[in-house]
């Protein structure tokens, strides 16, 4: 190690010591003391310089090096010799991306979403931080188009949109080889993966290896909303083949050209894989994205409670649906308390819908005091509609995850309603508060349908309409608004523009994106340092998010908060991770805040610890060193 490493190393220690026994119990002091490495704001050591550097998104800074940096680095004279600001570069770029819009188009097929997609792809291939930088200034605008709906068009034409590598892939072919393979990643330290098989891209179906593009996509966003690192971030690609017959058929298909493995095979690739990320990097959180409904539960209960990890399809949907339900309690005028009285009938029985009815369930379980009566109370408020209509016990062959939600044939009967009803009919007879699409079927919530929610019971009945992409969605919300009322919540999963009712009114079009909550516990499961994520962390998150609205905007009809407040949003989320780790005990601490230390902060404290280890996309100072 240099003497200036040294040095810092020992300042760093020696005031440590001496802010120990000024303290004396002090919280402020111990926070200051816990907080002098702030993320993203250390000297970074490289092992390269010259044109090989100017070629590291990670590092290149482009016009930005400054003269001293260019002498050190071997720059001079391989770029403009002005000298330029991050600020004045995205200027630059945000003038060269509006004249370049249309463009970069590849012709009819390419729509100016994907053109977008394609220019800042470009600037995330030859300088992160600038890219990042950009992300969040205009979080807004971007968000639909490095996530949902763009990201769903870019997963349908990922092979041909494939430029240069990012992330890894590990494949059927690879079995026996991940443990080494995963030491070809050049970051010794990765905290947070996103994986998918490519099984079920949002509701497009398999798209095989293409599926890569949400697995980035979400990262960005773990990037931008929560501030992680994007140095230790990893997005992962699980080819197992596809049956997506036209890919297998493509000549200019990037992935395995053979059907999917099945059973065992299939296990022993996925376990294959866990082990040889966490043999790496131990402290690791993955997030399981976009596995299709037989495969999301079983891996999730196989592994979440041996590893970090989570899935967003079944649990942070479910999370953002909570948040969304307990939303509309308020908007009724009611505490959210009342949460167990709602009707709900659910279209929908995939990996999604199944995630939500478990985390309603225990959610008003909970409200009802929290044991097996009230948990078996719960499942009553429940209607469940999947393609064959209402689930019921008659039903042949059900899926078991469904079984718990399958209504008794004798109850229904005396609502006038059978196996197998209509969905329709099912929103006629319940007169539900609460109609929530996850059935990735547009158009679901026909004329019909929404007619008859007409005679729902509540005061303001509410309509979730929350597959993705926006073709999938249930219904719009001009739709829903014209033909119910004007008295209406409404939600969806991708972004629609508010309506206009006239006469100065507007009828909000809530996004129900699981944005609000998955970079929150990333985060908060990180910075707490638990080694599983509960029910009850996830649950905190949910409640976070609910109660993040104030009483005007609830009144209002806004249930969700803007996209542009997401970095505050995340970090009263992870905060609320976090305390609830601490709760329940699970919280062993992060960096230089140990468990004990953690358990002394109070709310805002946590909150301030959340800021403070939150990556902002500054340039860092670059220091070489020989390898």
């Amino acid at each position: 190690m240099s003497n200036f490493s040294n040095q810092i190393r020992l300042s760093s220690s020696l005031l440590r010591r001496l802010k120990r026994k000024t303290t004396t119990g002090n919280p402020l002091l111990l926070l200051t003391r816990s907080f002098t490495t702030t993320e993203g704001h250390r000297p970074t050591i490289v092992h390269k310089r010259s044109l090989d550097i100017l070629h590291d998104p990670w590092f290149n800074k482009g016009t930005a090096f400054s003269m001293t940096e260019r002498d050190r680095l071997d720059l001079r004279g391989l770029l403009p010799p002005n000298v330029m600001s991050s600020e004045q570069q995205i200027e630059r770029f945000m003038h060269d991306l509006k004249r370049l819009q249309v463009q970069a188009r590849d012709g009819p097929s390419d729509t100016n979403a994907l053109a977008k997609w394609r220019i800042l792809n470009r600037l995330h291939d030859r300088n992160e931080t600038m890219y990042y930088k950009v992300l969040i200034a205009n979080i807004e605008e971007y968000a639909p188009i490095v996530y949902t709906p763009t990201v769903g068009l870019v997963c349908q034409n990922y092979s041909g949109l494939f430029r240069r590598p990012r992330g890894m892939y590990f494949s059927a072919a690879d079995r026996g080889e991940m443990m080494s393979m995963v030491y070809n990643w050049p970051a010794d330290q990765v905290d947070m993966i996103v994986v998918t098989d490519g099984s079920r891209i949002l509701g497009l179906g398999d798209l095989g290896v293409q599926g890569i593009g949400i697995a980035i996509g979400k990262l960005d966003l773990y990037v931008a909303a929560a501030g992680i690192n994007p140095h230790r971030v990893l997005p992962v690609m699980i080819d197992v083949g596809t049956n997506n017959e036209k890919l297998l058929k493509d000549p200019l298909y990037l992935g395995l050209q053979d059907h999917r493995l099945e059973g065992n095979e299939y296990l022993a690739v996925i376990d294959e894989f866990m082990e040889a990320v966490f043999t790496r990097w131990p402290n690791l959180i993955v997030q399981f994205e976009d596995f299709q409904s037989k495969w999301a539960f079983n891996l999730l209960q196989r592994y979440r409670n041996t590893y970090r990890m989570f899935n967003d399809d079944v649990q942070g949907t479910a999370g953002v649906a909570i948040a969304g339900l307990l939303g509309a309690v308020r908007a009724q005028g009611r505490p959210m308390i009342d949460f167990p009285k709602q009707k709900i009938v659910v279209a929908g029985a995939g990996s999604a819908g199944i995630g939500v009815l478990n985390a309603a369930r225990k959610t008003m379980a909970r409200m009802l005091g929290n044991n097996e009566v009230a948990f078996e109370s719960a499942k009553t408020q429940f209607w469940v509609v999947d393609a064959k209509g209402l689930i019921t016990e008659e039903r042949e062959n059900i899926d078991p995850d469904a079984l718990p939600f399958a209504r008794n044939v004798k109850e229904i009967a005396r609502q006038g309603l059978c196996e197998g009803a209509s969905l329709e009919e099912v929103v006629k007879q319940v007169k539900p508060d609460v109609l929530l699409g996850l059935s990735a079927v547009g158009g679901l919530f026909s004329k019909e349908v929404l007619e008859a929610l007409k005679g729902s019971t509540s005061t303001r009945p509410a309509i979730f309409a929350m597959s993705n992409p926006t073709t999938n969605a249930e219904c719009t919300p001009e739709e829903a608004f014209s033909i119910v009322g004007e008295n209406i919540i409404f939600a969806s999963g991708s972004p629609f523009n508010d309506v206009n009712l006239g006469n100065g009114r507007i009828g909000h079009c809530n996004q129900g994106n699981n944005m609000y909550l998955f970079p929150g516990i990333g985060l908060g499961t990180l910075l707490s340092g638990s080694r599983v994520i509960s029910d009850g962390m996830l649950q905190a998150a949910a409640e976070c998010l609910a109660e993040y609205m104030t009483e005007e905007e609830v009144v209002n009809g806004i249930i969700y908060p803007s996209i542009s407040r997401i970095r505050d949003i995340t970090k009263e989320v992870a905060a609320a991770v976090i305390k609830e780790a601490i709760k329940e005990d699970l919280a062993e601490g992060y960096r230089d805040m140990d468990a004990r230390e953690l358990r002394k902060l109070n709310k805002e404290e946590i909150v301030d610890f959340v800021k403070n280890n939150m990556w902002n996309p500054e340039y860092p100072t670059l220091v070489y060193r020989e390898d």
